[in-house]
């Protein structure tokens, strides 16, 4: 196996996950509608050793030493898979380029693992197929947050909104998007961990819970498919997480009812906060509501809002 490409670099987009509706079974990528590139870029280049560096927005909230970084995690696993195929390795200089804060809701430790996956996938001339990335990609993930779920990774690698599905021949499932609604992202510049987030859950639900929350779930995927925005957004709805997690975000109720009296379709917290997203059925609305929570919500001037719609091609190559 010949190497071709001297240099490879990947970017992978921010992602929502659960959507309210799903919880670790929905996610969405997205991506600004200024076409700013909100999310994690990974370059892999020929090196005499392996090697990592560290850049970005947000590099300062990670540690410099490579040992702790994910991405370093990563080209151990994907070295590790060349050697159990047989493929020979090459050594490479790894760069990560932070550009979405830690712990944010958005799919920061997914959109590192994914890019530096495909990367080094693409830099070896594409040795592993979709599936046997997502699989690799989850298991990586999963250090991360401390359990495993698909619902940021899968995504941010192949775009759109996937359904996650319990099935080791087939992680995700793509469902159609409403291509002409507004995701406002806001993060606030709050730390919230996912672990923490998690474990303010009930270890048990009550049936009436998870019935609303099947019909929810099921009722939103079928209205995808009918294209009803009005049904699919009305049934957006979380049963299983923001009532308990509320509390970690900065004054999330009331800031959820002024963005509802703003016209919002849907408000919702963003995979485990602190970021939240509102659904808008048109960019002025969108608009009058970002300029709302850059005022309102952002508690540092490290907090940034985006409008956004969805990502349809997921992670790629750039350059």
């Amino acid at each position: 196996m010949s190497l071709i490409d001297q240099t490879t670099s990947v970017f992978a987009p921010v992602s929502i996950g659960n959507i309210s509706v799903g919880f670790d079974s929905l996610g969405l990528a997205l991506r600004p509608i200024d076409n700013q590139l909100l999310g994690d870029l990974v370059s892999v280049e020929t090196a005499l050793i392996n090697d990592f560096e560290l850049t970005g927005s947000f590099a300062n909230r990670l540690p410099q030493d490579r040992e702790t970084n994910i991405v370093w995690t990563v080209l151990a696993a994907f070295n590790q898979a060349m050697d159990t195929r047989g493929f020979p390795t090459q050594q490479v200089k790894l760069t990560l380029h932070k550009n979405i804060p830690v712990c944010s809701g958005l799919g920061s430790s997914a959109c590192s693992v994914v890019a530096a996956f495909v990367a080094l996938n693409e830099y070896h001339q594409r040795p592993f197929d979709d599936h046997e990335l997502l699989l690799m990609m989850g298991q990586a993930e999963a250090q991360i947050s401390g359990s495993l779920h698909y619902d940021n990774v899968a995504p941010c690698y192949l775009g759109g909104m996937q359904l996650m599905l319990n099935a080791q021949q087939q992680v995700t499932t793509p469902l159609p998007v409403f291509k002409d609604v507004y995701w406002v992202l806001a993060y606030p510049d709050v730390i919230v961990s996912t672990q923490a987030a998690r474990a303010l859950l009930p270890a048990q639900y009550d049936r009436s819970t998870l019935i609303r929350f099947g019909q929810n779930l099921a009722g939103f995927v079928a209205a995808c498919y009918q294209q009803d925005q009005a049904l699919a957004f009305a049934l957006l709805k979380d049963e299983i997480a923001e009532p308990y997690r509320a509390e970690l975000l900065p004054n999330y109720d009331d800031t959820k009812k002024q963005l509802l009296t703003m016209n919002s379709m849907a408000v919702g917290i963003s995979g485990s906060g602190p970021t939240l997203f509102s659904v808008c059925d048109d960019l002025a609305t969108a608009q009058a509501q970002a300029d709302w929570l850059k005022t309102n919500y952002l508690q540092t001037d490290q907090g940034f809002v985006a409008i956004c719609q969805p990502d349809l091609e997921g992670t790629r190559k750039i350059g």
